[in-house]
């Protein structure tokens, strides 16, 4: 089995285009504004007071990234039936996250990001080993930019649990 890393090929085309250059560069710049735009239409969209908290720069979810937190967490969708789920609703999901900013951010183990852990008080779903949990962990990176967010915690063995109450 090859496990070799492809170096890509140095630049050999000495055509340089800048005209069509430039107009793929604004063509890209715009529709990543128009798509920006329309990712915040949607997160507007949620029933959830002071939403405009999850569009700051300092905390900041993307469609992308609340995709990936309801495909990967949300109880209804049967996919990763292994990784711990909300049983809440989607606002409330986005309500705990945009909350969840209020904990300080603390280094994630063997990582760039940062990790806030915010126990809520009352049950947000059940962790990977099926325990009710009411903790709540969000993960970002240093500029704030969030990743994803799941019940329960992450501890240094990379295990997640913290239950509202022992089993």
């Amino acid at each position: 089995m090859n496990n070799a890393v492809a170096t890509p090929a140095p630049n050999t085309n000495t055509c340089f285009n800048e005209a069509q250059w430039l107009q793929v560069l604004f063509l890209l710049a715009d529709t990543q504004s128009w798509l920006q735009q329309l990712q915040e239409g949607l997160i507007w969209q949620l029933p959830v007071k002071n939403r405009k908290k999850l569009l700051r720069k300092g905390w900041y979810l993307t469609a992308t990234a609340l995709a990936h937190i309801l495909e990967r967490h949300y109880y209804k969708v049967p996919r990763h039936p292994l990784a711990s789920k909300f049983t809440l609703s989607i606002p409330a999901i986005a309500a705990a996250i945009r909350d969840a900013y209020q904990q300080p951010p603390a280094p994630m183990p063997d990582s760039e990001l940062l990790q806030r852990v915010w126990d809520t008080g009352a049950p947000l779903g059940y962790d990977t080993t099926g325990r009710v949990v009411s903790v709540l962990t969000v993960i970002s990176t240093a500029a704030g930019e969030i990743v994803t967010a799941f019940p329960g915690t992450v501890d240094p063995r990379g295990e997640r649990g913290n239950p509202v109450s022992p089993p």
